[in-house]
């Protein structure tokens, strides 16, 4: 693997275009974008604030910058860099923006989540939706970029409205059997739209595209409910993680559960494989054994390495036991991603936060267990194959396909850590996101694997 020189960033805003040819990154004020393969500088853009997020349009040919202290958002253009907009929400405030699937309209929300403001770039028109609701997920685009589905909240009662994008017509409106919806996603297809309630009740609606209920689907009741959901790539899985430490699978025919996975921490079938992450000493030849030692192979001696040895079933895995009286447990299933051939599940169960599970799809069994010595913070699976990158807060990143698995060290010098890490569209490079956090400003930075 070749890494990139370390790249300053702000906020760990640093973003892969669509199409997989530029990053950006931001550093205050600044826009900065490189060309991916060379990284040269492509552009550096200017804002009026610092920026606190960014997204590249679908078509990769602008991005938007949004500054929400100063209620403002900022567009560049790559092919015209002297072209840009700027949108003033005024007195009403900004709290999220993104783009429309057609990268020419954007989409403002206002602070309380007054209304959804609907900004043209083409025609300079202006639409407005009003009463979103504050949720984490109340805003969903059908992948093939026709539908907008919208959470509403009014008259202390949840709603749904669904719009087509071309002209922001609205198609449907309709109420939800939710006490306080969470969050919807649509299915791949954009067949089916899932909406679920908050964690205080395990409930999980699926609508058609025309507002009709498919299917609800209750696991269990007076407990905590629903905490993460995953579509499969090809529609006919949706994956529920909640709270009790279990995934539900739903098949896309009648909307039951056709099994659940369990997360236990002790793993004892014997066919499944759990690779243990251990401490190995660094090996050095004493012939380039010098005093005082160089720099490079100072840190070479000092720093630990580590390696995968497959462990030997059963295997007790590191258990953490929830703070009753606290808000929000670290607890359950907090972390799904279906692999985009649709073969494997990976999860994570946040009472065992050093563990990755792996699950084959077709065989509806677990297959590999990840055991870390960190905490996990972030996976992503390969956009084009089977392989599965993972991150822990350290200076390593893990790299996982059905062939086996690998700890790569990232080759910064000092006391750095991983904190999240991103998958080029075309899966022949990721983006490592670095905190120094024992320098002065305690910076970040992002660096390129090839």
């Amino acid at each position: 693997m070749d890494f990139s020189e370390l790249f300053k960033l702000s906020g760990l805003l640093g973003r892969f275009s669509p199409d997989g040819k530029c990053l950006a990154s931001c550093v205050q004020y600044r826009l900065v974008v490189r060309d991916v393969n060379t990284l040269q500088i492509l552009q550096l853009y200017t804002c009026l604030d610092q920026i606190q997020y960014i997204e590249w349009s679908s078509d990769s040919l602008f991005i938007l910058c949004a500054m929400y202290k100063r209620g403002i958002v900022q567009v560049w253009s790559l092919e015209q860099p002297d072209w840009h907009c700027k949108i003033d929400e005024g007195s009403a405030g900004l709290v999220a923006s993104c783009w429309s699937p057609d990268g020419r309209h954007i989409l403002n929300t206002t602070e309380f989540h007054l209304r959804i403001t609907v900004w043209s770039l083409c025609t300079k028109s202006v639409s407005y939706i009003k009463y979103p609701k504050a949720c984490q997920q109340g805003i969903a685009f059908t992948r093939d970029g026709r539908y907008m589905a919208v959470a509403e909240r009014r008259d202390c009662k949840d709603f749904i409205s669904i719009f087509v994008c071309s002209d922001w017509q609205l198609l449907r409106h309709f109420d939800t059997e939710t006490q306080d919806l969470f969050g919807i996603e649509w299915a791949p297809n954009g067949c089916v739209l899932a909406a679920w309630d908050t964690c205080l009740e395990y409930k999980i609606l699926l609508y058609s595209l025309d507002g009709r209920l498919l299917s609800t689907y209750r696991a269990y009741e007076w407990s905590l409910g629903i905490k993460s959901i995953a579509w499969s790539p090809s529609s006919q899985f949706l994956a529920i993680g909640s709270y009790d430490e279990k995934v539900r699978i739903l098949n896309h025919v009648t909307w039951k559960k056709i099994t659940e996975f369990e997360h236990p921490a002790t793993i004892a079938n014997k066919r499944t494989i759990v690779y243990k992450e251990v401490e190995k000493s660094p090996s050095v030849e004493t012939e380039r054994l010098s005093f005082p030692p160089t720099r490079a192979l100072a840190s070479s001696l000092f720093s630990t390495q580590t390696k995968y040895d497959i462990s030997q079933v059963p295997v007790s895995l590191q258990y953490v036991k929830p703070v009753a009286d606290r808000a929000n447990p670290k607890m359950g299933i907090g972390m799904l991603a279906f692999s985009p051939d649709n073969c494997f599940l990976a999860t994570k169960n946040d009472n065992i936060p050093n563990a990755v599970w792996i699950w084959d799809i077709q065989k509806l069994k677990l297959f590999v267990v990840l055991e870390q010595l960190c905490a996990i913070q972030s996976f992503q699976w390969d956009p084009r194959q089977p392989r599965l990158a993972v991150c822990t807060g350290n200076s390593r990143v893990y790299l996982w396909s059905p062939a086996g698995c690998v700890a790569v060290q990232v080759p910064v010098e000092g006391d750095f850590q991983i904190v999240s890490l991103s998958w080029r569209s075309s899966g022949d490079s990721m983006a490592l996101l670095i905190l120094l956090p024992f320098s002065l400003m305690c910076q970040t930075y992002v660096t390129v694997v090839f």
